[in-house]
């Protein structure tokens, strides 16, 4: 073959292939939601390559490429780089590509021309990263550009050869043996010099003056980091030879051997290939001689067009993670522009603990999930009977055969279902109350369920009464005031309903609250029994089948149960949390609440009383009552001092708490009143 026939042949760079792992997209995906949110400011990454036999020239980038220090692996090169990731797809698709490879590549050029890549060779390298990120259907559209002049034009002087025609066996081995401990940035680009029976190898530096470029002597040979497997160079010889050609004008038209190092994953390098080339004599004299030629370096997709590539994460992640992630979403997103100062890890880490399964604890177990609550638990005795499924939301016909599921195991079951990385269990427990007399025969089943209750309210942060019955309400109440935890209670009636948090706080806080306050500090707000002058009964004795059931519209629960949950997240994003003080006479216009009174989500109100049939709420506001039969210190010193004993006597009378919190008296003095107030306007007569 002539010369001139050589001069013809244009060298082909094999240009990278790109590979994902999703790793990256996971990890994208996190800081999309939580760091950078409506932020599209370029960021920095890191990819890397190597030679690979079997595959040319990948280039990969996987989870660990945000990390501000790349990982180092003996057979990897790394390289730097910025990925762009936009809003929206319509962004993607109207950004100027051109115009963005070129602004980046005159910033490359800038930086190259200022001579730095000769003592950090691996500055020469860099790639772009365009995305998209649809983060509700776990769709990643990208593009990976891998800028480099289009000039200058090299021609192969002769066909590539392997590196034994011009290495020894022995200078191979010493090669492969001085490229291990060569410093990570040298790696991409350097030099050897051949001496004897071994070989040395020289960074850019130490041949490369930065005032007198000098050329390279008969011995001594460039050598690049090469990832392509063909009788091609890969991509990085396009920049180096750019580069030198840029720092000695004096190499253009002359012949270079270059080596392109193929070391494979055991530290050989006998893949590793000799190419001749000839520069052209002309070559770009400054940068805006490089502008006008332009920059390339754009990846084609895989039907082998110019154009981004879509990665379809859904059917490839675990449907686990990729429903947890999901479910996040929603909340995640309103960090972004509504509440930018929301907790999201608080409800993820918060336990709460759901004393009934029924109607009410379906739709605030549902509710918290909605939240990112990812602890639940739930208590209740009874079973999924054919009556529940339609106003039940987790359970269904299923659950109602062969005489019914435990409704506390089928309720977990249905959350699993749901979202299966929940949290969550059933525990069957029948509550104790008062005025329900506990036999001698029950009394061993009885104190096993206390300590079951005792037990769960402990391991808990927030507790949740959703029970039937106000009796019910009465154990969990005082156990939890007694533990100091959150409790919000909910009742529902035929078109009305009932939510409020009960305050944690002990005698100091009783009856603080003065006359003229315009709130109630959270410890000094009553619970559930405080407007109770009576001990509860047994509400369900000579009651008809339609007063033992919970008849209620069936929209009640929904929104009763949304409510509940909504004032326990309110609850747990105020600064003040179990402290956060409720307002008197807070009306619909939240304006009027000062605003060291409010949270990120507003003023916290201690209930909420509905009525459907007006469609109205109000939101009353009361404080601790300092005889109430649940939460006085009264009734939880009592407790302590005769624990089990003090609940048996509770249970087998119904006067039993009247006596104790002075309530008997209270009532005897209201009627002393009466008489005497009868007696005054006999004697006016």
């Amino acid at each position: 073959m002539s010369a001139s026939e050589n001069l013809e042949e244009i060298i082909q760079y094999v240009p990278f292939m790109s590979f994902v792992h999703p790793s990256f997209w996971h990890t994208l995906t996190e800081m999309k939601l939580d760091v950078d949110k409506l932020n599209e400011t370029t960021k920095q990454v890191y990819g890397r390559f190597s030679y690979r036999g079997d595959i040319a020239a990948v280039f990969e980038v996987d989870g660990t490429s945000f990390n501000k220090v790349p990982e180092d692996e003996q057979q990897y090169t790394n390289v730097k780089g910025t990925i762009m990731n936009k809003n929206t797809i319509e962004e993607f698709k109207a950004i100027d590509k051109a115009a963005l490879l070129n602004t980046v590549g005159k910033t490359l050029w800038a930086s190259l021309r200022k001579k730095t890549w000769i003592e950090n060779p691996s500055e020469l390298l860099h790639f772009i990263i365009l995305s998209f990120a649809d983060l509700k259907k776990f769709h990643y559209y990208y593009w990976f550009a891998f800028p480099a002049p289009n000039q200058p034009t090299v021609y192969i002087k002769e066909k590539s050869a392997s590196i034994a025609t011009l290495l020894s066996n022995k200078q191979i081995e010493s090669l492969a043996q001085s490229y291990k401990s060569l410093h990570k940035d040298q790696k991409c680009f350097f030099a050897i010099t051949k001496e004897e029976e071994k070989v040395v190898i020289k960074t850019l530096s130490t041949i490369l003056d930065l005032n007198n470029p000098v050329p390279v002597d008969a011995n001594t040979f460039y050598v690049f980091n090469d990832p392509s497997n063909g009788s091609n160079p890969g991509w990085p010889l396009r920049l180096f030879l750019a580069a030198l050609l840029d720092h000695c004008p004096a190499s253009a038209g002359t012949d270079i051997k270059v080596i392109g190092l193929r070391c494979n994953a055991t530290g050989g390098v006998e893949n590793s290939k000799v190419f001749s080339v000839t520069v052209p004599k002309f070559f770009f004299k400054d940068v805006k001689s490089v502008e006008a030629a332009g920059w390339v370096g754009w990846e084609r997709n895989d039907k082998g067009n110019f154009g981004p590539k879509l990665a379809n994460m859904s059917a490839s992640l675990d449907p686990v993670i990729l429903a947890d992630a999901s479910s996040d979403l929603n909340i995640k997103l309103m960090k972004w522009r509504l509440v930018p100062d929301l907790d999201v890890d608080v409800m993820k880490t918060t336990k709460c603990l759901l004393l009934g399964a029924g109607t009410l604890g379906c739709h605030v177990a549902r509710d918290l999930l909605a939240w990112g609550f990812r602890h639940i638990t739930f208590i209740d005795n009874g079973k999924v009977s054919y009556s529940n499924p339609t106003r039940q939301v987790l359970f269904t016909h299923q659950d109602c055969l062969n005489g019914g599921r435990k409704k506390a195991e089928a309720a977990a079951d249905g959350l699993k279902n749901i979202l299966p990385s929940v949290v969550t269990k059933g525990l069957a427990a029948h509550i104790p109350m008062p005025g329900h007399p506990v036999g001698e025969s029950l009394k061993k089943e009885t104190i096993s369920n206390i300590q079951l209750i005792t037990d769960a309210i402990s391991e808990h942060d927030v507790i949740f009464l959703l029970l039937d019955t106000r009796e019910a309400r009465w154990l969990p109440t005082l156990i939890a005031a007694q533990l100091g935890k959150i409790v919000i209670n909910a009742a529902l009636g035929f078109d009305s309903y009932l939510v409020m948090r009960h305050g944690i706080g002990g005698c100091s806080t009783e009856g603080s609250t003065s006359v003229n306050a315009t709130s109630i500090p959270g410890g000094s707000l009553g619970c559930y029994f405080c407007n109770d002058v009576t001990a509860p009964g047994n509400s369900l004795k000579d009651r008809t089948l339609d007063q033992q059931c919970t008849v209620t519209r069936p929209g009640v629960a929904a929104i009763a149960g949304a409510l509940a949950v909504e004032v326990l997240v309110g609850l747990l994003q105020h600064p003040l949390r179990v402290q956060a003080p409720a307002v008197y006479n807070m009306n619909n216009d939240t304006e009027d609440v000062p605003a060291e009174l409010q949270g990120i989500l507003g003023p916290i109100p201690h209930s909420i009383r509905g009525f459907l049939h007006s469609y109205q709420n109000v939101v009353p506001t009361c404080a601790k009552f300092p005889q109430c039969i649940a939460c006085s210190d009264i009734v939880i010193n009592k407790y302590k001092e005769e624990g089990i004993e003090f609940l048996l006597k509770v249970f087998n009378s119904g006067n039993y708490l009247e006596e104790v919190t002075g309530l008997h008296e209270l009532h005897l003095a209201a009627e002393m009143t009466d008489v005497l107030t009868f007696s005054d306007e006999d004697d006016e007569e």
